[in-house]
């Protein structure tokens, strides 16, 4: 026989918190990739096969190269949480929380602006002129399809016929059935927009814009233009 404490209900575990968004480039990743895989090969061939100063000097671009490739295609990343916005950038971080935030831009590059007018590039998130004019074309051509529908409905006359040469309807219909056609970065930038402009008036989004230098990417770049410098003046 069960008794009324026994029907009570099991305590529930708190709720853990909601990870961050992150945004990169799948394609700067790819290529950061490749790229350090042939600096390695060429310069690892060089300092074990090399004669006189060659090793050193392949030793210092190695020293000096592989942190910057990694800074500009494998680091950029965009953290989107509930209370701040993380921008990882080649050479600094940038912590900005919601509260703080003036706008998000996207023109010939993403930028997020905070209040007192500065403007942080989003290097994870890179503007592709040809996806967004592309998309503008797929949305001029949806659009151009509702209106012959509409006409053809109306005046008895049909055209719908020539949206399907070429796959014209299925693009069309895409962009009719799931909104306005979008480059992939922009949906992205609705997204983080949509997130800050919900959060920005909490009071755990509030604070104060943080800046950091790399220095892990930094300092070994430093280091190996200072040793390829000396190498190339010692002779």
């Amino acid at each position: 026989m069960t008794t009324p404490e026994d029907q009570s209900p099991a305590p529930q575990p708190p709720a853990t918190p909601t990870s961050d968004r992150i945004y990169r480039s799948p394609a700067g990743i790819v290529g950061g990739v490749l790229l350090l895989g042939l600096i390695g090969w060429l310069g690892i061939d060089a300092i074990v096969s090399g004669h006189g100063r060659t090793p050193w000097l392949a030793l210092a671009m190695l020293i000096l190269l592989v942190p910057l490739v990694v800074a500009f295609t494998v680091r950029p990343a965009v953290y989107a949480g509930e209370n701040r916005l993380r921008v990882r950038n080649p050479f600094r971080v940038i912590l900005l929380p919601w509260g703080e935030i003036a706008g998000l831009r996207s023109g010939y590059s993403n930028e997020v602006v905070a209040k007192d007018g500065t403007k942080y590039q989003l290097w994870a998130i890179p503007v592709s002129l040809r996806a967004r004019k592309k998309a503008n074309r797929q949305e001029a051509r949806a659009r151009a399809q509702q209106a012959a529908q509409r006409e053809g409905r109306g005046g008895g006359r049909s055209r719908g016929g020539f949206g399907g040469f070429g796959g014209f309807g299925g693009a069309g219909a895409s962009a009719a059935d799931g909104g306005p056609a979008r480059a992939e970065t922009d949906k992205v930038m609705d997204e983080v927009r949509a997130l800050w402009e919900s959060r920005e008036k909490e009071e755990t989004a509030q604070g104060e814009v943080t800046v950091r230098w790399a220095w892990e990417i930094v300092g070994p770049a430093i280091a190996g233009a200072v040793v390829l410098g000396i190498l190339l003046i010692v002779g």
